[in-house]
C-alpha cells in the first residue's frame, strides 16, 4: 500500500480580487472539459485558423499572423523577444514597474544590448521622454509594458507607434495585464508585436499567449529562419541572420505551425486552445468597448469604496488602469494579517505587491469574469470588515454603500 491517501483534487473556493489571477469563466472552464483531438485533424486545423480570427478582433488588428504561443503570458514575452533580438542588437525598454524590468531581463538573455529608461513606480512616460531616448540610442527595438499590475498604472500608447515609424524602431507592447480591460488598438497605433495572458481581463486561467504580428516584425524574423533536422526538406531555405536562439519559442517555426504547412513544430495544448478561443469568443460577442466600460465601471466602483474606507489611492489617478487599483495600507494595521483574514474567514484573496511597495500597497483586482457588481461589493464588505478586525482606527460601514451609491449613478450599473 502507497504511504499517503489518494483524494480527489478539491481546491477550496476562493473569489480571486487581486491583480491576477482571477476566477476563470465557468462557459472558459466547460471549453475547457472537451476531449482531446489530434494535431492533424482538420477539425483541429478549423479551430486554430477560427481562433486567429477571433484574436484579430481582440487584439483590433487586420495582422493574419496573430496566434497562440503555448504557455503562460511570459511564454508571448519570451517568444517576441528572443525571436526579434539576435546577440548584439540594441532594445530601449522603458520601465516603470516589475514588468519593465522582466522586459528587460529577458532581452538580456537574448544577449542584446539593453538600454531602459525609468520613471518612478506610479508614473508613466510621456511620448517626448520615449522620443529623446530613441533619438538617442537608436534601437532597433522598442519594448514597452501597456498595464504594469504592479504598480496600477497604463501607460499611454496611441503616440508612441508613429514614433517609431519615424526612426525606424520595431514596437513591442506586453499588454497582458490591459488587455480587454482597457482600450489597445494595434493597427491605430502602429504596434508590430503584441503578446497578451488569458488570466486576466480575459477572463480565463493562465497557460496560453495570444500574440499578434505585423508583417513588418515578421518579415524581419524571417531573416533567421531555420528548420530544424528531421522535417526540414530540400524547399525549405535557411535565413540570411544567425538563428532564433530558442527552439520552443522560435516565432518563425511557430509560424509555419500555424500557417498553411502546418510543418510540426510541438504538439499544440489542445485544451487551451479551447480554452483561448472561448475567452475571445465571449469577450467579441460582448464587445471590446462593451468590455472596456464593464472594467471601467466595476474598477470606478472599487475605487470608490476604497476611498470612503479613507484609504490613501497610490499612483497617478490619471493614468490608472481600469482593472485594478492600489492602496496604501494603514499605518496601525498588519497589511498581511488583514489579506490572510480576508483569505480564511472569507475566501477572498487581494493582492499585496513587490519591489519598492511591498509591505506598502494592496493591489485589488477587478478585471475579467470577476469585473461584475457582486464581487465588487463583497470585496469592499470584506475588506471593511477586517480592516475594523485588525485595529483600523478610520471610516467604516461605508466602503459598500459608496459603490451602491456610485452604480446608482450610472447609465449601466453592470451585474
Amino acid at each position: 500500500m502507497p504511504d499517503y491517501d489518494i483524494h480527489t483534487l478539491q481546491p477550496p473556493t476562493r473569489l480571486l480580487m487581486g491583480p491576477g489571477p482571477i476566477n476563470a469563466d465557468p462557459r472558459v472552464l466547460r471549453a475547457m472539459s472537451h476531449q482531446l483531438i489530434g494535431q492533424y485533424d482538420p477539425a483541429m486545423t478549423g479551430f486554430m485558423n477560427e481562433t486567429m480570427a477571433r484574436y484579430r478582433q481582440v487584439f483590433q488588428t487586420k495582422n493574419h499572423w496573430t496566434l497562440l504561443v503555448d504557455g503562460t503570458s511570459r511564454a508571448g514575452i519570451e517568444a517576441v523577444l528572443v525571436s526579434a533580438l539576435k546577440p548584439g542588437d540594441k532594445v530601449l525598454v522603458p520601465v516603470m514597474g516589475r514588468f519593465g524590468h522582466l522586459l528587460a531581463e529577458i532581452a538580456q538573455r537574448a544577449q542584446a544590448e539593453v538600454h531602459t529608461i525609468e520613471v518612478p513606480w506610479g508614473q508613466v512616460f510621456t511620448p517626448d521622454q520615449i522620443e529623446d531616448a530613441v533619438k538617442k540610442i537608436k534601437p532597433k527595438l522598442l519594448a514597452m509594458v501597456q498595464g504594469d499590475t504592479s504598480t496600477t498604472m497604463n501607460q499611454p500608447l496611441e503616440h508612441i507607434g508613429a514614433i517609431c515609424k519615424n526612426h525606424d524602431v520595431l514596437f513591442y507592447c506586453d499588454a497582458t495585464a490591459s488587455i480587454a480591460g482597457n482600450t489597445l488598438k494595434t493597427d491605430e497605433w502602429g504596434l508590430d508585436a503584441v503578446s497578451a495572458g488569458l488570466q486576466k481581463c480575459l477572463g480565463g486561467p493562465s497557460g496560453s499567449s495570444p500574440i499578434t504580428l505585423s508583417d513588418y516584425f515578421v518579415e524581419h524574423i524571417k531573416k533567421r529562419k531555420r528548420v530544424e533536422a528531421g522535417i526540414r526538406t530540400n524547399a525549405h531555405i535557411d535565413g540570411v541572420e544567425p538563428m532564433i536562439r530558442s527552439n520552443y519559442f522560435d516565432l518563425v517555426m511557430i509560424l509555419d505551425y500555424w500557417g498553411e504547412e502546418r510543418l510540426n513544430h510541438h504538439t499544440e495544448a489542445t485544451s487551451m486552445l479551447y480554452c483561448a478561443s472561448e475567452c475571445a469568443r465571449i469577450l467579441n460577442n460582448e464587445g471590446i468597448d462593451n468590455a472596456v466600460f464593464r472594467h471601467k465601471l466595476h474598477g470606478q466602483a472599487m475605487l470608490h469604496g476604497v476611498k470612503a474606507l479613507g484609504l490613501k489611492v497610490f499612483g497617478d489617478p490619471l493614468h490608472k488602469m481600469n482593472n485594478v487599483v492600489g492602496v496604501y495600507i494603514p499605518s496601525e494595521v498588519d497589511g498581511d494579517a488583514v489579506r490572510q483574514q480576508m483569505l480564511t474567514d472569507f475566501g477572498i484573496e487581494i493582492g499585496t505587491s513587490f519591489g519598492p511597495l511591498h509591505g506598502k500597497i494592496w493591489r485589488i483586482g477587478t478585471m475579467g469574469y470577476n469585473a461584475r457588481k457582486s464581487a465588487v461589493l463583497q470585496t469592499l464588505a470584506c475588506l471593511d470588515a477586517c480592516l475594523q478586525n485588525n485595529g483600523y482606527r478610520g471610516p467604516k460601514g461605508e466602503a459598500a454603500k459608496a459603490a451602491i451609491d456610485y452604480y446608482k449613478l450610472q447609465p449601466s450599473q453592470g451585474e
